[in-house]
Order: structure tokens, then C-alpha cells, then sequence
């Protein structure tokens, strides 16, 4: 059985492709999610995909990875990156390898953006390459590992 990385997707990231396509893009999460799966697979990993509009329910997405027996952890916390001590308590409190992932480049836009909470949990954080950035949050992830992509 493969080992799993957790890819955690917050607010309002279901309406991807429709919502501001002029900042987020007009890819869907289920391509994001299609890209991770196919990602995950080349470095004989799989994913399991989750995303909630609610804190309480990525919190328990956190806690489910590590009682699950995953080996890292994918999170864009949406506008939670920005408000939520919770979040941050419950990556650092699972000891998983995170890397926090940002379709936009937070810190070209409003200044309430520039303060992430989960970036000082985990061990990288990568904004600003569209969805494209979830590739290499997982590329990065599974480098760290010491996993090896397959031919």
C-alpha cells in the first residue's frame, strides 16, 4: 500500500475556476486535485484529497493525517493561512512534514496577506505559482522523504 500525503484545501478553494479567475485561474479543484493524485503517483505515493469552507473540519483533517499514518501533509488554508493560531497549533502538534501552498503570491496583495500563521509550522511554504504550486509542494515534500520519482 502506497504511503499517503494529505492534501488539504480551505474556504472557498471548492469555487476555484470560478471565483477572481483573474487571480486564482480558471482551473477547477479537480484538477488541482488530478494534478496531486498523478504527482503523488509518480513518486509511488497516493494523496487523499480533502477540503472544508470550515476551520474546526481542516483541524480534524490535520489530526485524521497523523492517526492515519501519513507522511506529510499539503495544506492551502485558503483565508484561515492568515487568521488561524488553530491551524498552526494542530500542524505543529501532528509532527508531520508540512508544506503550506498558495495559488496566488500572498505577498503581492493586500497587506492583511503578508502574515501566515501555518508558515511558521511548516518546513516550506510556496505561493505565486498558480496550481502548479501543489506539484511542487508535493515534489518537495516527497524529496524530503527521501522518495524518488519513477520512470
Amino acid at each position: 500500500m502506497p504511503k499517503t500525503i494529505y492534501v488539504l484545501n480551505g474556504p472557498n478553494l471548492n469555487l476555484l475556476g470560478l471565483r477572481e479567475p483573474e487571480v486564482y485561474g480558471h482551473a477547477t479543484l479537480a484538477d488541482v486535485e488530478k494534478l496531486c493524485v498523478e504527482t503523488a503517483a509518480s513518486f509511488g505515493l497516493s494523496v487523499d484529497c480533502r477540503q472544508s469552507n470550515h476551520e474546526g473540519d481542516l483541524i480534524d483533517f490535520i489530526h485524521d493525517a497523523r492517526a492515519n499514518g501519513a507522511v506529510g501533509i499539503v495544506i492551502n488554508p485558503g483565508g484561515y493561512t492568515h487568521t488561524s493560531v488553530a491551524l498552526h497549533d494542530a500542524v505543529a502538534a501532528v509532527q508531520l512534514p508540512t508544506i503550506e501552498v498558495h495559488i496566488s503570491n500572498i505577498h503581492a496583495r493586500e497587506s492583511f496577506r503578508h502574515q501566515s500563521f501555518i508558515a511558521k509550522a511548516a518546513f516550506a511554504s510556496l505561493c505565486g505559482f498558480g496550481i502548479d504550486g501543489y506539484r511542487l509542494a508535493i515534489s518537495g515534500l516527497a524529496a524530503k522523504l527521501g522518495f524518488s520519482a519513477t520512470a
